[in-house]
C-alpha cells in the first residue's frame, strides 16, 4: 500500500512540474507529452513496463505496479522522437573546414 502511495505522490509531482513549466511557457506540455502520439515509444514503454512488473509484483507485491507504470512511461518519453526539434550537430562536434582554426576559404 505504502508503496503505491508513494509512486502516486511522485506521479503527482511530475504532474505539478508540467503545470508550472506550461504556465511559464505555453506549448511546453504539448511538447513534453508529444511521445503519447508516437507509437514506437508507447510500445517500448508498454514493453519495459510489462518486463519490470513481473519481477516488482513477486519481489516487493501489487504496489509495485505503480512505478512499474512509471518507467514504463519514463521510457516512453526517452524513446520518443515526436516533439523534438530538429538540432545540428552534436555540442562540440566540429564541421570539416570549420572552427576556431579557421575555414579551409580563408587560406
Amino acid at each position: 500500500m505504502i508503496l503505491a502511495l508513494t509512486a502516486a505522490v511522485a506521479a503527482a509531482l511530475l504532474v505539478c512540474r508540467l503545470a508550472l513549466r506550461e504556465r511559464r511557457a505555453p506549448g511546453t506540455a504539448r511538447r513534453v507529452l508529444a511521445f503519447t502520439r508516437d507509437r514506437r515509444a508507447l510500445a517500448a514503454g508498454l514493453l519495459a513496463g510489462l518486463l519490470l512488473a513481473g519481477p516488482a509484483v513477486r519481489a516487493a507485491g501489487p504496489g509495485a505496479l505503480a512505478w512499474a507504470g512509471l518507467a514504463g512511461a519514463l521510457v516512453a518519453g526517452l524513446c520518443s522522437t515526436a516533439g523534438r526539434k530538429a538540432e545540428g550537430p552534436a555540442p562540440g562536434a566540429h564541421a570539416a573546414g570549420t572552427g576556431p582554426e579557421g575555414s579551409r576559404d580563408q587560406e
